[in-house]
């Protein structure tokens, strides 16, 4: 047997509200352009919105105009979805607690999780939404998930309960010293 290979993740579909309201979420407040509009071909009672999240990538709603919003907490049971994390950079991360307050939107206020920041709160039918900002930036030519790999391993080898901030540092220089190849025959530390 042979595994399949996914190359990343090609949409996310969320039952969404009725129409406006989905809109008014989605792109009114997490800038999200709308960018595609048909019924859901398997509920003609629906229709479904294609919003893109910022990487090209789809988040799709199913809406029905029966649906209000509630602001309870969706179901977190096995099998549920708890939340659903998008990516803002450090500029506008600095800026989300206040965007929230300002639209009367409830909110966790930061949390610190060590490799990034996370503010938490609930979409119009109760999802819990997370806007998160990573702390690090990968050496050129490798990822988040790759510098987050080699610090999992020196947090492991430290006996550290999470993820640190020096163990991303030195997982950027242990990712560099592999790749980038040097005239020097000794890469160990020195006083300068």
């Amino acid at each position: 047997m042979k595994k399949i290979q996914v190359l990343g993740v090609h949409h996310i579909t969320l039952t969404g509200a009725d129409r406006q309201t989905s809109i008014d979420f989605w792109e009114g407040v997490l800038g999200m352009p709308f960018i595609f509009d048909q019924p859901n071909l398997d509920n003609p009672d629906e229709g479904h919105l294609y919003f893109d999240p910022g990487d090209g990538r789809l988040i799709t709603i199913f809406t029905n105009e029966d649906r209000k919003p509630v602001h309870n907490r969706t179901p977190t049971d096995p099998g549920c979805v708890h939340h659903i994390a998008f990516e803002v950079d450090r500029a506008m991360f600095d800026q989300v607690e206040a965007r929230l307050t300002a639209r009367g939107i409830g909110h966790s206020g930061v949390k610190d999780r060590g490799f990034m920041h996370s503010i938490y709160f609930k979409d119009p039918l109760g999802l819990l939404i997370e806007l998160a900002c990573y702390t690090f930036i990968p050496p050129r030519d490798s990822s988040h998930a790759e510098v987050m790999l080699e610090a999992h391993k020196l947090r492991v080898a430290a006996g550290a309960k999470a993820i640190g901030r020096e163990h991303l540092a030195d997982a950027a220089i242990s990712i560099v010293e592999r790749r980038q190849g040097t005239l020097s025959r000794d890469q160990a530390e020195k006083n300068g």
